[in-house]
């Protein structure tokens, strides 16, 4: 019998540097380039603007920032937003329920 195991760590060589995919990578670089582009356009002499310009970098650094027991933060908020957002009444009839099958005695 050839029975293989498969290491804790198998999906973690498909993302790059182990941790990200190519959508958080993409990501994280749109937040990037909008803060430059907000940092060159806006004038940054007081603190308020600097921290309105590095907004969009620390959001998406944020989101795609790894989580133990999720994938990352944007995958923690998601699973929650589902969970809050979706129906909670389940519809389990149980076990016994014929589900359409005639009784054959």
């Amino acid at each position: 019998m050839n029975s293989f195991l498969i290491p804790a760590n198998a999906k973690k060589s498909m993302l790059i540097f182990g941790l990200f995919t190519k959508f958080d990578l993409i990501l994280f670089l749109i937040g990037i380039g909008a803060s430059l582009l907000m940092l060159v356009v806006l004038p940054v002499e007081q603190i308020a603007v600097a921290i309105i310009a590095l907004l969009p970098a620390l959001v998406t650094g944020f989101l795609v920032m790894p989580v133990p027991n999720y994938y990352n933060m944007r995958t923690l908020l998601s699973s929650a937003i589902q969970f809050f957002m979706n129906q909670r009444k389940f519809k389990w009839k149980g076990w016994c329920v014929p589900h359409g099958e005639s009784k054959k005695r």
